[in-house]
């Protein structure tokens, strides 16, 4: 759904924030400019500027140093244009400004300044080569282009690694973008259509811990039919799948394929899941497969690029008024700007295009701000935050990342200080590319950061997913997640008794994908506790507040509308199976043994409760068969409003483990609806609905989602 006017849009303190930025950088300023056209032998004036960041970055150094700051800080004009990288901005703590006079790279008002990770590839011919017209399909033949990228120089192309569920980050192979969009590398099945594994040799199958069978790894997998058959070289093949569980993925390269007995083998580092009949996978990188528009293949012992354009690549008139669609191949496999132990910087209204790795780290230091930048088209992550404080990412457009969007590392889970690093406003879009699983439009880990006002939607997995303590997330719209993948939530934590004084309030949470056991709206997975849920609206979910067998969780002041169910509670901590008593007898305790208790039992008491199972610290534990597990108690769900299906109970969970108030179910007649009978966009409670006796408190709808400020005028509908 797209977003429905839900809401007027105001961001006060934030615009405030933002006016004074753009003071300080017109006020008492020193300025640098820099133009694609300039040339570093100039003065970094206006009239006269430098050509590379660099230039300008090591001018503003020497003004530093040979001289008091200016009142105003730096500001450093980068005029419109491609500033093509191939290395990355690096800025350290010399490039640093300080409170109210912070340095500034900023595009010059109205023009766009693009840092380009990769290439604008032209030249493209039709192919004449009989062996490769024969490879491709009949239809392809005439619609397929190349470019020889050899003869322009470009060589590196990076490697292509197994990547997702359980991987490291690693920079992407290259990429093809067409018009601003990524194509798909050349697959069969063709975009949006499986495989499902046939079978897999018995002999060396494993238990998955459930119940079920999952074959060896090193065995490989049985597929169906005689598809692979038609391919010449299966050297670089390779296949992406959800081996055994749809919230696990992997890419994987082949290692052989007997067309016989249809046995497919996977080359090490293995995945780390077996293989299960009836799993979806595809297999891609194939120049047979490039079949349909939008594709492309790289031959990279020869350098030669195919690609089906998705329409027209010549050159539009001159006077008609449309902009040509350039075709870029990321290259760059550094991020494009890094920042280490830089504090007071913002990069402000920049486009970040192209790469092959994130397109900015920032490590350490203390209130730098990425503010108002569009970045797009990553092999990795937009942006990356690992320690200091302070941090913010605001105002941003983040589309098309390989990985993640933004990760917020920061705090200290030993102490419990807060990082204060913050997403505010920004627009996520089609995250997860490539790693699909577990890189969510915002990680967050350690202690104290805040996620506000961001619209996330169109995603394979999670929206926002985070580990620690006393995290804010609030305002968010987030809708269209879980597109590809199952037993995930919008909003995401599990496995942890310590994570703590997390808060999720006033969050819009509606029309949520799914696969297998579908999605939830805030999964609170494995037993995690301690979350207050507040004054969020869910509409259309599959499962909206889920607790996973935790405890010490607040639900509280919701509306749920269409939901399957509004609120469910298991008590998996009680399953005496391998899996299940494992992950609380070993798991949960070593979890607790990790922090320092004295300071945990002190700020969130109702640890203390755990005492009662695992024998209160430091005296005697109780463990081996004293240990009958931990039961989902101390649950509140008070003062909801719902429309539909409204309680689950089950799994060993019994209704009288939560505590029950003043809830209103089958609520309809609270709301105003529809002619059609249909519930309206803005979810506002009538004045006469019962709600309102029962204590429910007004939801503030007017902040949810995108808001208006000097760096963010239009908000997309």
């Amino acid at each position: 759904m797209r977003r429905t006017g839900l809401f007027p849009k105001v961001l006060p303190k934030f615009a405030a924030f933002i006016t004074g930025l753009l003071l300080i950088s017109q006020a008492g300023a020193a300025e640098l400019f820099v133009s694609t056209a300039g040339s570093d032998a100039d003065l970094g004036t206006k009239s006269k500027p430098f050509r590379s960041l660099e230039r300008a970055r090591d001018e503003a150094r020497k003004l530093k140093t040979n001289g008091p700051p200016p009142t105003g800080g730096f500001t450093i004009w980068l005029r419109g244009g491609d500033y093509l990288r191939t290395n990355s901005l690096e800025l350290t703590g010399a490039d640093s400004g300080s409170p109210g006079a912070p340095v500034i790279w900023r595009s010059w008002e109205g023009e766009t300044a693009r840092l380009l990770g990769g290439r604008t590839i032209s030249g493209w011919v039709s192919v004449k080569d009989q062996q490769v017209l024969r490879r491709l399909d009949a239809n392809a033949r005439s619609a397929v282009l190349q470019a020889d990228l050899r003869a322009v120089g470009i060589t590196d192309f990076g490697a292509m690694k197994s990547r997702g569920f359980g991987r490291a980050t690693t920079p992407a192979h290259c990429e093809l973008f067409f018009g601003g969009k990524s194509m798909t590398l050349a697959r069969w099945p063709n975009e949006g259509a499986w495989e499902l594994i046939d079978s897999f040799p018995e002999v060396k199958a494993e238990n998955d811990g459930h119940g079920g069978k999952i074959g060896n790894l090193e065995d490989g997998f049985v597929y169906r039919g005689d598809r692979p058959g038609r391919w010449q070289d299966k050297s670089d093949v390779w296949v992406h799948g959800y081996w055994s569980w749809d919230w696990a993925n992997s890419y994987e390269q082949v290692a052989s394929i007997d067309s016989d007995k249809r046995l497919l083998k996977t080359k090490a580092p293995y995945g780390l899941y077996g293989f299960r009949k009836g799993q979806r996978f595809h297999f891609l990188n194939i120049l047979e497969e490039l079949d349909q528009p939008g594709e492309w293949f790289l031959d990279r012992s020869a350098g030669m690029l195919y690609f089906w354009p998705p329409e027209s690549i010549v050159q539009p008139a001159a006077d008609s008024g449309r902009p040509p669609k350039e075709i870029v191949l990321s290259l760059l496999s550094q991020p494009l700007v890094r920042l280490e132990g830089v504090s007071n910087c913002t990069l402000q209204g920049l486009t970040l295009e192209a790469g092959r790795g994130n397109a900015i780290e920032i490590r350490g230091g203390g209130s730098n701000r990425v503010a108002g930048c569009r970045i797009r088209n990553m092999g990795d992550w937009g942006v990356t935050i690992g320690g200091g404080s302070g941090h913010g990412v605001l105002s941003c457009d983040i589309m098309d990342t390989g990985d993640g969007g933004v990760s917020l590392q920061g705090g200290d889970r030993q102490t419990l200080a807060p990082a204060g690093h913050y997403v505010e406003n920004c627009h996520f879009v089609r995250q997860g590319r490539w790693s699909k699983c577990y890189v969510p439009a915002v990680l967050i880990d350690g202690v104290g950061s805040r996620v506000s006002n961001n619209l996330i939607h169109d995603h394979p997995h999670c929206a926002i997913l985070f580990t620690g303590n006393d995290h804010l997330i609030e305002f968010n719209e987030i809708h269209h997640i879980a597109l590809e993948t199952g037993d995930v939530g919008a909003i995401y934590t599990g496995r942890d008794y310590t994570y703590r004084g997390n808060r999720i309030r006033h969050n819009f949470i509606h029309h949520t994908g799914g696969v297998g056991m579908g999605s939830m709206g805030v999964y609170m997975d494995d037993c995690v506790s301690g979350t207050e849920i507040y004054g969020n609206i869910f509409y259309k979910v599959q499962r909206a507040a889920f607790l996973g067998g935790g405890r010490d969780h607040q639900v509280i002041n919701n509306i749920f509308v269409d939901c399957d169910h509004a609120v469910e509670l298991d008590g998996r901590g009680l399953d005496t199976s391998p899996v299940w008593r494992g992950m609380v007898d070993d798991t949960m305790r070593r979890r607790l043994a990790e922090v320092p208790l004295r300071l945990y039992r002190d700020r969130y008491p109702e640890i203390k409760s755990l005492d009662q199972y695992y024998g209160p610290p430091p005296g005697q534990e109780i463990k081996g068969a004293a240990f009958k597990g931990v039961p989902p108690e101390n649950n509140v769900v008070a003062r909801n409003v719902c429309v539909g299906k409204w309680l689950k109970v089950y799994w060993h969970a019994k209704p009288e483990m939560l505590r029950m108030e003043n809830n209103l179910t089958n609520a309809l007649t609270s709301f105003a609806v529809t002619p059609a009978g249909r519930m309206p966009a803005d979810f506002e409670l009538q004045k006469n609905s019962a709600a309102w006796g029962l204590g429910f408190q007004p939801i503030p709808m007017s902040r949810i989602g995108l808001q208006t400020d000097p760096l963010r005028r239009i908000v997309p509908e």
